[in-house]
């Protein structure tokens, strides 16, 4: 039944039907057609991304720190105060200390024989007596007009002249009576008791060790931080330290080496013997900011300046110099710096400044 009513619709659609297979065997070829090509030809590759443009680099963060510079110089240890102390009269030596002994100042370290000075101070004394009584009557004698005026200011002369005769006797007897001009040791006696001592001739080295003093010479380059009162410490050869500051910074350099005098003054509680010793000098300079950062990635530009290769906010090769501060084997300290930069770690030198560059950031070491 069902293929008579497809017969009967055939026949009265006939032309339809030629139109509906001519439809299907163009179908057919094209399909074939299609399936040949991708039999024959390689798909497409698809297409990759743009790449970006320039080399790569590796950059970190650099972030300003707090840093303490300091001056190492080497100088040469000395005592605070050392006094060599001489005969001003000429006499035997009656008394000596101890070699080493410890004194206090306004202490009698050595006596010398009076000999004939407390006679002369007596002497000198009763001549100033006389002439002093002579003024006295001749003053009450001018009263009365009868001493002339002459007479009486030689007798006043001759007063000065015997008080001055009392006091250089007084003087004399003192220099036989040899005390400390301040607190310290007997480092050197070259006199024995007994020996006679002309005036001008060495009886005894005294030092103070309480504190010392270091002198060193700064180079020119480094003198203009330099100031009175900076905190220093001295560094001994066995690597004990002392600690103490400057005081004094030359204002004009020495003519041969151009460098500058300066000295420290050191606490030496301890009393230790080291005064006459070299010692390392460290200066602690006022507290700055500044980067620390591998001595490896320092470079120097076409003039010499030392400075790094940083990548800016437009990815662009940047070289910044830098002020050297301190560098060692394991880092360096440099300033003149932004508080914050990105510096190439790997890479800066297969980069010229000003090239555009992918910058690959990576955590800084600890």
């Amino acid at each position: 039944m069902m293929a008579g009513k497809l017969g009967q619709w055939c026949e009265r659609h006939k032309q339809w039907g030629w139109w509906l297979l001519l439809l299907a065997l163009a179908v057919f070829w094209l399909w074939r057609g299609e399936l040949y090509r991708a039999r024959a030809e390689a798909p497409a590759a698809p297409q990759a991304p743009a790449a970006i443009a320039g080399p790569s680099v590796e950059v970190i963060w650099l972030e300003a720190e707090s840093y303490q510079p300091h001056i190492l110089l080497q100088g040469q240890l000395l005592p605070h105060r050392q006094v060599e102390l001489r005969a001003r009269v000429g006499a035997v030596v009656t008394a000596l200390p101890q070699l080493g002994q410890a004194v206090t100042e306004g202490e009698r370290l050595l006596a010398l024989s009076e000999d004939e000075r407390r006679a002369n101070l007596d002497r000198a004394q009763a001549e100033l007596a006389l002439r002093q009584a002579e003024v006295a009557a001749a003053e009450r004698l001018r009263r009365n007009n009868l001493v002339s005026e002459t007479d009486y200011l030689a007798l006043k002369s001759a007063a000065a002249a015997a008080r001055a005769a009392l006091d250089a006797a007084r003087l004399a007897l003192d220099h036989t009576r040899v005390t400390a001009p301040f607190a310290g040791s007997v480092d050197a006696l070259p006199v024995e008791l007994g020996d006679f001592v002309q005036a001008g001739d060495p009886l005894l080295t005294l030092v103070d060790v309480a504190s010392l003093k270091l002198t060193a010479q700064v180079p020119q380059q480094q003198v203009a931080e330099l100031q009175p009162g900076l905190p220093v410490t001295a560094v001994l050869l066995d690597g004990r330290e002392l600690e103490g500051e400057l005081t004094f910074v030359a204002s004009a350099a020495d003519g041969a080496t151009r460098s500058y005098a300066l000295e420290a003054r050191l606490d030496n509680l301890r009393q230790w013997r080291v005064a006459g010793a070299s010692a390392g000098l460290r200066i602690a300079l006022p507290a700055r900011t500044a980067h620390r950062l591998s001595p490896a990635l320092l470079v120097l530009d076409e003039q010499g300046r030392p400075g790094i290769r940083a990548v800016d906010d437009n990815n662009r090769v940047r070289f910044m110099p830098v002020t050297l501060f301190a560098i060692s084997p394991e880092q360096a300290w440099v300033g003149g710096l932004p508080a914050r930069v990105r510096l190439i770690s790997r890479g800066a030198g297969f980069v010229m400044e000003g090239e555009e560059v992918r910058a690959v950031e990576r955590e800084p070491a600890t």
